[in-house]
């Protein structure tokens, strides 16, 4: 027996929104057999995008009973039954949410209709209620509205069970319900043909747009924790019922995974990245030579200058903080790192703590020793160069991440049995990739914490 659910709801936010209606159809495999339908007061303003797509106002829920008020009645009339829907996770989640509120655990076996029609219908255009009843010339009355959208599911589901006697036996069934963990788009052979290895992961959205980017030591085991209930994390929810297509990389090593995973999130911005989407950061602090040969630091915006900054912010002001406590430290001119413009000494001579660059007082030479230590400092690896020799992605191969001057220049991967000893040998086998603030923190975390699963080879210049 199947209880095929619709529910209309105030958003998509599990967390903060509500159900405004809901439709139960009882199918016994042959006919409907029972129903429920209610409109329902979600004790907050029905926003009006929401009202447009369903008709649905908030003067025609300011008398509808509110959810505890039909709660038991969706227990009773689902009780025994498999809950079906199009996109089950959606509305099994919003209502396990709606009765967890009331102190009850609302649990249901549950088959999803996307994922059916998936595994019985493949290679059709699109598997969205309105494209597959089309595609089946099964009517839908009152789209977006729950009665509309459950009976339609209910004729969906018949077919489903009709058309396919051959295919579609109690066995499959079985295995869909079993599967309600994973997202209404993807398969279960999909998910079993996941590698347990090191990686970048990638999950795309019907539009084939990349919507997030992770990386994982076990890329199976890592995605499983995505789809895994979680009623207490949005993200999980939105990224479940958005992701329609999984890809991957192997990196064998850790450290390459990591670096790997900043440069794609930079690269394609992914709707759930919000750590790492920034894809430059708009303000920086520079170097130049002043025609008297001393050594100047200033801060600018990244986009005007042709250089590449010794230090990058979110804003000017974050830079110019950074600026000062470097000045501070190294006893620097606040005049010539461009916080104090002003045609005299600036304020840190008058206070001593300038030794008189400004009024070039002292000399250059002297002066530049501080500041390249400052420059030096703004750097994880003061100017070094070297190579990280690390895990690769099979038995007979390891991995390089090159460092030049302070600079990471890529990685790449040779053959195990190859001798690498210096920066040149190693630089002909790597795949370049951007420097920036997150990488050198990731080389420089990588760094402190595991100095002994990589071998660098350090040289001077």
């Amino acid at each position: 027996m199947y209880a095929i659910v619709d529910i209309e709801t105030t958003g998509l936010r599990v967390q903060e929104d509500k159900i405004t209606e809901i439709a139960i159809f009882i199918y016994d495999g042959a006919q409907i057999v029972d129903s429920f339908h209610s409109l329902i007061n979600p004790e907050r303003y029905l926003p009006e995008y929401i009202t447009q797509l369903t008709g649905i106002n908030n003067e025609m829920l300011e008398d509808a009973p509110k959810f505890y008020e039909v709660a038991k009645d969706i227990v009773q009339i689902t009780e025994g039954k498999v809950f079906v829907a199009h996109n089950a996770h959606f509305d099994y989640t919003f209502l396990k949410n709606e009765f967890k509120q009331l102190g009850f655990n609302f649990q249901r076996k549950t088959l999803c209709t996307v994922r059916l029609s998936r595994k019985l219908f493949p290679g059709l255009a699109s598997y969205s209620l309105d494209k597959i009843c089309r595609h089946f010339d099964i009517s839908i009355t009152d789209r977006h509205r729950a009665a509309g959208d459950a009976e339609a599911t209910t004729r969906l589901l018949e077919v489903l069970l009709q058309k396919n006697e051959k295919k579609l036996n109690q066995s499959v069934i079985d295995h869909e319900i079993n599967a309600k963990t994973l997202p209404p788009k993807i398969s279960r052979e999909d998910f079993n043909a996941l590698p347990e290895e090191t990686g970048v992961y990638y999950f795309f959205d019907e539009d084939d747009t990349i919507i997030y980017v992770g990386k994982s030591k076990n890329i199976k085991k890592r995605i499983a924790g995505h789809f895994a209930t979680n009623l207490e994390n949005r993200k999980t929810i939105e990224i479940k019922n958005r992701v329609a297509r999984i890809d991957f990389v192997l990196t064998g090593s850790e450290l390459i995974a990591l670096l790997l995973e900043s440069d794609e999130i930079k690269i394609h911005q992914p709707l759930f990245n919000r750590a790492q989407r920034r894809t430059r950061f708009h303000y920086g602090i520079f170097t130049r030579k002043s025609r008297s040969g001393y050594l100047q630091f200033y801060v600018e915006r990244t986009k005007t200058q042709t250089k590449t900054a010794v230090y990058v912010a979110v804003s000017a002001m974050a830079a110019r903080q950074v600026l000062y406590n470097k000045v501070k430290e190294f006893q620097l001119c606040q005049k010539l790192c461009g916080l104090y413009d002003i045609g005299t000494a600036c304020f840190g001579y008058q206070i001593k703590e300038c030794l008189g660059a400004c009024l070039e007082l002292e000399s250059p030479e002297d002066y530049n020793v501080r500041a390249e230590a400052a420059l030096d400092s703004f750097n994880y690896f003061a100017r070094k160069s070297f190579i990280i020799i690390t895990r690769g992605r099979s038995y007979d191969e390891k991995g390089l991440i090159c460092v030049e001057n302070g600079r990471y220049l890529g990685f790449g991967y040779i053959d195990e049995t190859a001798q690498i000893s210096h920066l040149e040998d190693a630089k002909i086998y790597i795949q370049r990739y951007p420097d920036n603030k997150d990488i050198q923190k990731i080389l420089w975390s990588w760094l402190k914490n595991h100095p002994g699963d990589a071998k660098v080879f350090k040289e001077s210049h």
